[in-house]
């Protein structure tokens, strides 16, 4: 192995274990955000993915990276709790889409103070720009990361 080849894999594995250090820092602060109203991080995730517009649940499980079936129980969760309904696709008989009730905005809502507070204070310290550019780079590294993947060969048995 190549010095430039070291150096690669010992950028991916940095950025790997920062990544999985942030997962855990935003399910963290989600969770504590999510709790005085009643929901949890996946709930919220689940309910906030579907405020602009009602989805399917495979569509909110690309959205987010997450399999299907366990937007599947969350959004049934959802649902039974009333904070979210299924409405008719008229694109597709069978897969419904989950749309938020009166009920899920508002509980929503409770969240956005300290939501927005987080925001605040997170621009603060990293500066606006660079917070801009943050997630910039991690859409951009995202994005990176389909492509890779979907053109990779399978995989030596």
């Amino acid at each position: 192995m190549t010095r430039v080849e070291r150096e690669l894999q010992g950028l991916l594995s940095r950025t790997a274990l920062g990544v999985f250090r942030l997962n855990g820092q935003f399910l963290a602060v989600s969770e504590k955000l999510a709790r005085p109203a009643g929901l949890t991080a996946a709930w919220w995730q689940v309910l906030g993915a579907v405020l602009s517009e009602p989805l399917p649940v495979s569509g909110i499980a690309r959205a987010m990276g997450i399999t299907r079936q366990s937007v599947q129980r969350i959004a049934d969760l959802l649902v039974h709790e009333g904070l979210a309904e299924y409405r008719p696709n008229p694109a597709h008989r069978r897969a419904k889409l989950l749309a938020p009730t009166h009920l899920g905005r508002v509980t929503i809502a409770r969240i956005e103070p300290g939501h927005a507070d987080l925001a605040a204070r997170l621009a603060t310290e990293l500066g606006e720009e660079a917070f801009a550019e943050t997630a910039a780079v991690l859409e951009r590294l995202s994005e990176a990361l389909d492509a890779v993947t979907a053109s990779e060969p399978a995989s030596p048995a």
